[in-house]
């Protein structure tokens, strides 16, 4: 019997631990390796141990500020989606009597489209004579392109929160639907209203789902190195783009791979603040 549940064990979870093996803990053991060499003035790798790469990180002022700029942008998209995620799920969750399946569906169905895509599409918007543009000049808004639109840190904010809000409406929408009818049937009787019922009731039984939401937006937000090439200007540079460019055109792969550890580092210290964060919560939804 021992045998046979051994046997299923390994048939169950071998396959995903050899593909987690091969596909994750290896490349990112070897980005570690890797991050400890040197560079020689042929820009061949020498094998080694130096901390050389993570002194040039942490004395860059390009490096470290770079890092804080794109903590401000995740911070601010993360921002930008709640606000859009948390109005929207509550509508659906309590105050659309029709249709709930299928306004969710609408918000999710970017989702099945490609990253690529959405993001050439705000390209043709937010374009000189894209559609923003011309509906701005056309009503008397403007009288020539708004050039700051596209090719800015403004048109990556906004292709990265149109592009994270189902991430972050999804866990909300849930940690909404979860929350028991009568707790706010309970709120109105007792002679709360509608904004007391949400910050007394609602708000801190779905805070697991906004942290969740929050945590996918700012955590993808930043590793995000598409949105700042197709729509960022050449003054727009994020702490991933860094990362690509090491391993690119500037061939100091050392140095990417240790950018490539910090921002792995920093992501698994907000997954665990996180977890902790939903954990709380979690417990005192419970009690």
């Amino acid at each position: 019997m021992l045998i046979m549940l051994k046997t299923r064990f390994w048939l169950l979870f071998g396959p995903l631990a050899l593909w987690m093996t091969a596909f994750l803990i290896l490349p990112y053991a070897q980005v570690l390796v890797q991050s400890f060499y040197t560079v020689d003035d042929f820009g061949l790798l020498q094998p080694g141990f130096s901390l050389d790469s993570y002194r040039r990180f942490a004395t860059g002022p390009l490096y470290y500020g770079t890092l804080g700029k794109t903590f401000v942008l995740a911070g601010a998209v993360t921002l930008g989606c709640l606000l859009l995620s948390l109005p929207l799920a509550y509508y659906i969750a309590f105050k659309a009597r029709r249709n709930k399946t299928l306004l969710y569906t609408l918000i999710i169905l970017p989702l099945w489209v490609s990253y690529i895509v959405r993001a050439y599409a705000w390209k043709t918007i937010l374009g000189e004579e894209g559609v923003l543009n011309t509906f701005l000049m056309y009503v008397g808004l403007t009288h020539e392109p708004i050039h700051l639109l596209l090719y800015s840190d403004v048109a990556v904010f906004i292709c990265m929160v149109h592009i994270y809000t189902p991430f972050v409406l999804m866990p909300i929408y849930t940690a909404f639907e979860q929350i028991p009818k009568s707790l706010i049937e309970a709120s109105k009787d007792l002679g709360a209203g509608r904004w007391t019922t949400f910050r007394q009731v609602v708000f801190p039984l779905s805070l697991p789902g906004i942290i969740a939401g929050g945590t996918f937006s700012f955590v993808l937000s930043l590793g995000d190195f598409l949105a700042p090439i197709l729509l960022g200007g050449p003054n727009t540079l994020f702490i991933s783009n860094i990362f690509q460019n090491m391993f690119g055109t500037s061939n100091d792969k050392p140095l990417g791979s240790a950018v490539g550890i910090v921002l792995l580092v920093v992501v698994l210290l907000i997954l665990e603040l996180s977890g902790r964060a939903e954990k709380r919560y979690s417990s005192l939804e419970s009690a």
